[in-house]
């Protein structure tokens, strides 16, 4: 896979594959001035899907140790407006969040 760096050196394709790689903290995904609205939200639901796994993961007895990665990762999607629809999950236990749980103008 080729090094795709946006105009500010951040590697884009690194950090949808691997959020948590590029950014320390969903915060700090946030507060990044060189991604638009919509790359933040995209890395942010792939961030939550993984987030997800590893709530999967230790749900079914894996060690790794349980944090609030996932409701930081929702709180900062709630940031774009939208918020998001708990209520209808998708059919994996990883659930996912739908594009349109997240407003996207």
């Amino acid at each position: 896979m080729a090094d795709v760096k946006g105009p500010t050196g951040l590697d884009i394709e690194k950090a949808l594959l691997d959020p948590g790689s590029v950014f320390a903290t969903p915060e700090a995904l946030l507060l990044h001035q060189g991604l638009s609205k919509q790359q933040k939200i995209e890395i942010l639901r792939r961030w939550a899907y993984d987030a997800s796994e590893n709530g999967v993961a230790v749900e079914e007895g894996m060690p790794n140790g349980e944090s609030d990665l996932l409701r930081r990762i929702l709180l900062a999607l709630n940031q774009f407006g939208g918020g998001t629809d708990v209520e209808h999950v998708g059919p994996t236990k990883q659930h996912g969040i739908p594009r349109s749980a997240v407003e996207s103008d």
